[in-house]
């Protein structure tokens, strides 16, 4: 007599629309938004190209929501951009992708923003710097265990620090919009050999505005990871991905006329640190502490992000045979990549010990834009093969010049990080290379099982 087979573990459907649109925003606004704007201030050299640069990646942003809308209605699965890469493109791609996720892309953000919020966490309370990396691995540790123990909790975790972060940028916005600045003033206009000149200029400047831009706005796709986990994501996704990409444009364009208001271009492309400089011009030393704890806020709740969307995509993998066998089953109480979480979180705290994650993310940075743009190129694939199987709830508006728009812009952010550092993408490129015997291996192993 054969025993009966136990019931497969599938994810649950427990994030609606408000969780859905929560994960997209805290997925793109990290720390970016209080500490990066001078570069494009810098590059554009005028109040008026700077809110130009950050509107034409708005658009360019919003082109890319559009097509992962459809391609999470299409593919309700988690693993998000894995799945439409293994489907258009087959497996190799698709593994590479979670190869590059993996080895640096995610573990190694995770491992730099863990730093970074301690490194704010510590300066707020006071104590010797030397507890920055203690309280790093602390809240890697902490999130993986909130994570672990389901979808649900670590929603709400992500929830309550995507309000607390928007609560902080609004703080940022209204102060900068509303109060005055100290009579030190900190206006400071641009020197006269930053004026921007002719229209060349002007494409040029604003062109190399756009890659800084442009990462700003990254992170959104990652709540297609989670598809398997949104109640109705046929519908719900597409939803949150547009709230939440126009609600965060809204959100950073108002941050830099905040910006421009108190610091002038010309200051804002010579601060170091702009949102403490536009929070100190009109609050002193408290508005310091106060965006500084903003910015501690921020950093977690993106981090949690991380460590809550990633292991899908590596417990995806491992269904596919193509990575370690374990990281494939759900803890059969919460429902969640338990192993993928424990695995993922292991390896950021080995990357955060060793040091190396800032020069490795250098190095693979750009591969990123190289699947963001063979994942929304799979569109036209999904298209042209999905045309007798009925219409989906959701369809790319202007298809297909917009899906063209934002791999247009992934190739330009591609090339041109390759021009400003060809050596880091070289050796990147060989990073990457790595996976592909990983890769043998691990099909050769599915096959000889």
């Amino acid at each position: 007599m054969t025993e009966p087979s136990q019931p497969r573990i599938t994810y649950a459907r427990r994030l609606g629309i408000f969780s859905a649109t929560m994960a997209v925003m805290g997925g793109i606004i990290g720390s970016g938004v209080f500490l990066g704007p001078q570069i494009v201030a810098a590059r554009v050299g005028s109040a008026a190209l700077t809110l130009v640069a950050w509107v034409v990646g708005g658009v360019i942003a919003l082109a890319g929501a559009f097509c992962f809308g459809e391609l999470g209605a299409r593919r309700p699965r988690a693993g998000g951009g894995y799945v439409y890469l293994r489907e258009a493109f087959g497996p190799l791609p698709a593994f590479l992708y979670g190869w590059a996720l993996l080895l640096v892309i995610a573990t190694g953000a995770t491992a730099a923003v863990a730093v970074t919020f301690a490194s704010y966490g510590v300066a707020l309370l006071g104590v010797s710097p030397h507890a920055t990396l203690p309280l790093a691995i602390g809240a890697i540790v902490l999130l993986c265990s909130v994570n672990y123990v389901g979808v649900k909790p670590a929603a709400v975790t992500q929830n309550v620090f995507t309000i607390l972060k928007l609560g902080a940028v609004a703080a940022l916005i209204a102060a900068g919009l509303f109060l005055t600045a100290s009579p030190a003033a900190l206006y400071r206009p641009l020197p006269p050999s930053a004026a921007p000149g002719g229209v060349a200029h002007v494409t040029v400047a604003v062109g190399a505005a756009l890659i800084p831009v442009l990462f700003a706005y990254g992170g959104w796709q990652q709540t297609n990871f989670i598809a398997e986990e949104i109640i109705e994501p046929e519908r719900n996704l597409p939803r949150a991905l547009m709230l939440g990409v126009i609600g965060v444009v809204t959100v950073y364009l108002l941050a830099n006329v905040a910006y421009l208001r108190v610091l002038g271009a010309g200051g804002l492309a010579a601060s170091m640190a702009p949102a403490a400089d536009l929070m100190g011009g009109v609050l002193g030393p408290a508005g310091r502490r106060l965006i500084s704890a903003g910015i501690a806020l921020s950093t977690f709740g993106f981090l949690n992000l991380v460590i809550l969307v990633t292991p899908r995509v590596f417990q995806a993998m491992a269904a596919d045979g193509v990575f370690l066998p374990w990281l494939a089953r759900l803890h059969p109480v919460y429902r969640t990549p338990a192993g993928a979480i424990a695995f993922m979180g292991a390896w950021s705290i080995v990357l955060a010990l060793s040091g190396t994650y800032a020069q490795l993310l250098d190095y693979v940075v750009f591969g990123d834009w190289i699947f963001f743009g063979l994942t929304v190129a799979s569109l036209f694939i999904y298209r042209a093969r999905d045309l007798t199987r009925g219409e989906v709830g959701f369809r790319v508006p202007a298809y297909p010049w917009t899906p063209a728009l934002f791999v247009l812009a992934a190739a330009y952010v591609v090339v041109s990080s390759i021009v400003a550092n060809p050596k880091n993408a070289l050796i990147g490129t060989g990073l990457l290379a790595l996976g592909a015997p990983v890769y043998r291996v691990a099909r050769r192993n599915q096959i000889l099982a």
